[in-house]
């Protein structure tokens, strides 16, 4: 993967970071929006766990109730951690190698895609660095326990375990003085809310909620930088996105979540003096992706001979995506993580203003998805079975377009990588990965590698 400079910390003015946040025109104050999207943060929240049943000991569950209830059976997985060997464990992976400045980080969602990526770079470069993922099987764990295999071999420990076991993310921050959060954890696709909406809800606000709780009561507090989403804007019309534009209008629940999130977020900078940084990820694709993305199913099937399913738009629109190379967007998060200024609370209670952020990061070269079809058959060197269909009201959008200009003047960020150039890379890292006899074989040359 390549592999950046540190950008040097940019020095806002309090006043200056306090008007990060995005405003846009209404006929509704800048605080009424911020009660109003807070209570519908707070709506889904109790929705979720007044809907839910009361979660069961692990000793009272039949092997009916587990069979049953998959998701059940998912966070009782593995709840072993703690003890002395444990604790070694932790230490040595937070070990910082490089000064000054060296960072240690809590990595939420290592073994997923970007988080993966991310821990390995930041180790790459010196800092010290801790995974947190609870292996669910959205898609295929064999995957993810890949992605540990390398981040171990990095030197990198995971923590199996969910965000939001609270007792859990107490010990970790007792036992390591994190400088900051990289929350990437979440339940992530727009189409799989519509089957599962309360894993949205769990992973995504109470999830954020569990972090942002450990985080304000740390002493000394971290700075956090996380995931939030380009698909916060919606039905929004004006292209391309920009920070500034209205994000309260979702298309989704998963978008809904995470608007919410950003409001959440607004919350415990305003209460508790964290430094919270959002980022909206525009189509995040290469080497070791989420198997639930389009390019990488699209893949899958071409090669089996199946037919592939590609949306057309409503009218005169084009279904066309921001497609952003993954060495570019973690890019962007480890300049958010360098930039990120200090939390001014200590002990949960805020001592001053505190820094409070969003950027997207996106590619800014929008391509039909199409043209992402025409490159994999060029690649793979097998003409697609192409089922055209309109796109289905399910909550995605047609277009994503990132106006990437504040990222750009404040993280320095600025992707380099073209479609056709990142998807050379992926497909010759799936047909290595899914060749017979090595997949999720450990390769000799650590860390997770892109070229």
């Amino acid at each position: 993967m390549s592999q950046m400079k540190p950008e040097k910390p940019l020095h806002h003015h309090h006043s200056r970071l306090l008007t990060r946040w995005p405003h846009h025109p209404s006929p509704y104050s800048p605080f009424s929006k911020i009660v109003f999207w807070s209570f519908c943060a707070l709506s889904l929240f109790l929705a979720f766990f007044l809907l839910s049943p009361n979660s069961p000991s692990p000793n009272s569950l039949s092997t009916r109730d587990l069979t049953q209830n998959p998701s059940l059976r998912r966070s009782l997985r593995n709840t072993n951690w703690g003890g002395p060997a444990w604790e070694k464990k932790v230490r040595s992976s937070c070990r910082v190698r490089r000064s000054p400045n060296g960072l240690t980080v809590l990595v939420t969602g290592a073994a997923g895609f970007v988080g993966s990526h991310l821990s390995a770079t930041l180790r790459r470069r010196g800092d010290g660095v801790l995974g947190l993922d609870s292996f669910n099987d959205y898609y295929d764990p064999s995957l993810k326990r890949a992605r540990q295999a390398f981040l171990e071999k990095a030197g990198v420990f995971v923590v199996e375990g969910d965000i939001n076991d609270a007792a859990l993310l107490k010990k970790l921050f007792d036992v390591v003085p994190f400088t900051h959060v990289a929350h990437l954890a979440a339940q992530a696709g727009v189409r799989y809310a519509l089957q599962n909406p309360g894993s949205y809800v769990r992973s995504n606000v109470a999830g954020l909620v569990s972090i942002l709780e450990a985080a304000k009561s740390a002493n000394p507090q971290p700075a956090v930088v996380w995931a939030s989403s380009s698909s916060v804007y919606g039905l929004n019309s004006r292209v391309p996105f920009s920070e500034s534009d209205r994000t309260d209008r979702p298309a989704s629940l998963y978008a809904a979540t995470k608007k919410a999130g950003e409001e959440i977020a607004h919350v415990y900078n305003h209460i508790y003096g964290l430094s919270i940084t959002g980022l909206r990820f525009f189509t995040v694709y290469g080497p070791w992706g989420r198997p639930d993305m389009a390019y990488y199913f699209f893949t899958k099937d071409i090669l089996k001979g199946k037919p592939i399913t590609v949306f057309e738009g409503h009218g005169a629109h084009t279904v066309a995506r921001d497609f952003t190379y993954i060495d570019d967007v973690v890019r962007g998060c480890v300049a958010a993580l360098d930039t990120a200024g200090k939390s001014t609370g200590s002990g949960g209670k805020k001592r001053g203003p505190a820094p409070l952020r969003v950027y997207n990061l996106g590619n800014t070269t929008p391509l039909p998805v199409s043209e992402l079809v025409n490159i994999l058959e060029k690649l793979l060197k097998v003409k697609a079975i192409r089922k055209l269909v309109k796109m289905p009201r399910n909550g995605d959008v047609p277009y994503t377009h990132a106006n990437i200009s504040l990222a750009e003047r404040e993280l320095g960020y600025k992707p380099v990588t073209d479609l056709e150039t990142g998807l050379k890379r992926f497909v010759k890292w799936y047909l290595d990965f899914y060749s017979p006899g090595k997949k999720g074989v450990v390769k000799p040359r650590g860390g997770l590698a892109t070229e």
